[in-house]
């Protein structure tokens, strides 16, 4: 089951490796990833109904507009609460689930097709996130409106996301910010900087860290709590990985990484 939810390997035939790609690199593989295609074509076609079937196009302002503060607050409460849950590798049936959607990206955080998450997961999701909010503020061409735009701000989050693991420092001093923010979260301490391109919620909620003075080192960054005795306590994980749980950077890329912060 996990296996068959990695879209980039199983179209592309091959594992892209961030940490050993430039930007142009970068760049080819995103505009030709198939999850990024579907996330296009989905948007296009969502917001062209909006279009067709709204009475007025301004009628769709809202919608759109009701997603922007939406999307970052849904992503940080499903990153703290699932993603970094200790609850679904405890369960046989959610395990592989948690291992696809999180674990293997934290193992190593350079897999570009770890790193983009699984359409069967991540389309549904938006759609429900996002859906009701555009049909209560303009029925369902406003529902549309809004999936359109959650599909096209996760193109972004995804494109940024990468470059924060890019082996690529941005010109951008936003871009640079954004990158050692994430990289604190993969590299010192994955219990806080949830964010990826908005730190807002983190800032609201206590957990944004602009720097790693007073915030120690934790031990489970790497395989967020997920170690060999835990392992052995609930095997699913690691049966599918075919391999004991890492607690230390993949390699020396990682370490590199691990640097920047």
């Amino acid at each position: 089951m996990a296996e068959r939810l990695v879209w980039g390997r199983a179209w592309h035939g091959r594992s892209y490796d961030l940490g050993r790609m430039n930007l142009p690199d970068l760049w080819r593989a995103y505009l030709t990833y198939p999850a990024i295609n579907l996330y296009a074509l989905l948007a296009v076609a969502s917001g062209g109904a909006a279009l067709v079937y709204a009475p007025r196009w301004w009628a769709l302002a809202l919608p759109v507009l009701a997603v922007f503060p939406v999307y970052p607050l849904v992503w940080y409460v499903l990153h703290r609460y699932v993603l970094h849950g200790r609850w679904l590798y405890k369960m046989k049936w959610s395990a592989a689930l948690w291992k696809r959607i999180h674990f293997d990206h934290h193992q190593d955080p350079h897999k570009l097709e770890v790193l983009f998450g699984a359409p069967d997961n991540t389309i549904p999701t938006m759609a429900v996130v996002t859906g009701p909010v555009g049909y209560a503020l303009a029925g369902w061409p406003g529902a549309a409106a809004a999936f359109a735009t959650a599909l096209t701000t996760t193109c972004v989050y995804e494109f940024i996301h990468c470059i924060q693991h890019l082996n690529y420092k941005p010109k951008s001093r936003l871009l640079q910010k954004l990158k050692r923010d994430h990289l604190v979260h993969h590299f010192h301490n994955e219990n806080g900087n949830y964010g990826i391109v908005s730190f807002t919620p983190d800032t609201v909620f206590g957990t944004y860290h602009p720097d790693l003075r007073g915030w120690p080192k934790s031990p489970s960054v790497f395989n967020l709590g997920y170690d060999i005795e835990e392992a052995r306590r609930y095997p699913w994980v690691m049966a599918l990985t075919g391999a004991p749980p890492r607690d230390k950077p993949a390699a020396a890329r990682d370490a590199s990484q691990e640097g920047m912060i």
